[in-house]
């Protein structure tokens, strides 16, 4: 089975910020908006390199919306950046109405998501983002795994015509991706051979698969483990085709049940290849204060978890 190496954990927010750096030296219509958190967002670099570029609006999200929709009439591609609660939760019905609307150019990047944001707690960790995102029509949604991804589809949103969500985290994560890797919108990476069971996962949840996959095989079960990093377009074809070979499929996010991965992943099995499939992710519940690793233990968001659902979802073959 192939294994994966971290070469030194890293915060996926860091990766943005490299990636926007690097943008902001290759594209000179990439501009910057911020809503009072440049330093949580790593967007000190292009700050200092491009004052010009960057447009500090403070604790005005939703007018930071507006501002990002407008200033691509004139050919600019705007990246904003807060907190993924305030990327779409609070200023939903601006990004709604002037962006995914007009299918405005803008890239929504959106820091701190899910529960590992940790000690801020609940009104700050948003479970539902993924699922306020992907319903918007023409909306791309991504969820990245570790620093060198989040950096690549950084890179790669700023080439994509059209509004893109890009969703990152807080903590430092395991680093096991390829360094500068080309990073494709909409398709799947698969990163183990299986045939017992797949196993697709997103963001943070891709190395506890991967660390799940080990102690499975330990105990004579084969996974399969593909990292969805674009959870809208989804890569139907990668998912059908992994299914028809093992039989099932677990689904694991840091997100709530509803609105997630797992219910893309339900639907494109219900309409081709109807097969038996166990989610990881929140069960309709906000979060609550702690450290990120407290936090994905007390919700089922870790390695531990993932072999139990491919336990159980393999039982149901």
């Amino acid at each position: 089975m192939k294994t994966y190496t971290n070469t030194g954990s890293k915060d996926t927010r860091s990766g943005f910020g490299a990636g926007l750096t690097e943008l902001g030296k290759r594209n000179e219509n990439v501009v910057a908006l911020c809503a009072d958190l440049t330093g949580s967002l790593k967007m000190d670099e292009f700050m200092a390199n491009h004052p010009e570029r960057f447009f500090q609006v403070g604790i005005a999200e939703a007018n930071m919306m507006g501002i990002a929709a407008g200033m691509t009439i004139g050919g600019k591609i705007p990246f904003t950046g807060t907190f993924a609660n305030f990327s779409t939760g609070r200023v939903y019905d601006q990004i709604r109405q002037s962006i995914a609307y007009s299918g405005k150019n803008v890239k929504i990047c959106a820091s701190h998501a899910g529960v590992t944001l940790g000690e801020d707690g609940a009104t700050h960790q948003i479970l539902e983002d993924i699922g306020l995102m992907k319903m918007l029509p023409g909306m791309t949604v991504i969820n990245t795994c570790d620093f060198n991804q989040t950096k690549a589809a950084t890179l790669a949103i700023a080439e994509h015509n059209g509004p893109v969500y890009l969703r990152f985290g807080r903590p430092k994560v395991p680093n096991f991706t390829p360094e500068n890797q080309e990073f494709k919108i909409g398709k799947a990476v698969q990163l183990t051979e299986g045939t017992d069971v797949t196993i697709v996962a997103t963001g943070h949840l891709v190395w506890e698969a991967l660390e799940a996959s080990k102690v499975l095989a330990d105990s004579g079960i084969s996974a399969e483990v593909i990292n969805i990093h674009t959870i809208k377009p989804l890569d139907d074809k990668a998912i059908l085709e992994s299914v028809s070979k093992t039989g099932c499929i677990v689904t694991a996010e840091e997100h709530n049940y509803y609105g997630g991965l797992g219910e893309s992943v339900a639907r494109v099995l219900s309409q081709n290849h109807p097969a038996p499939q166990e989610f990881v992710a929140t069960n309709d519940t906000f979060g609550e204060s702690g450290t990120p690793a407290q936090l994905m233990d007390k919700y089922g968001l870790n390695s531990a978890a993932i072999q139990k659902a491919a336990k159980t979802v393999i039982a149901r073959k």
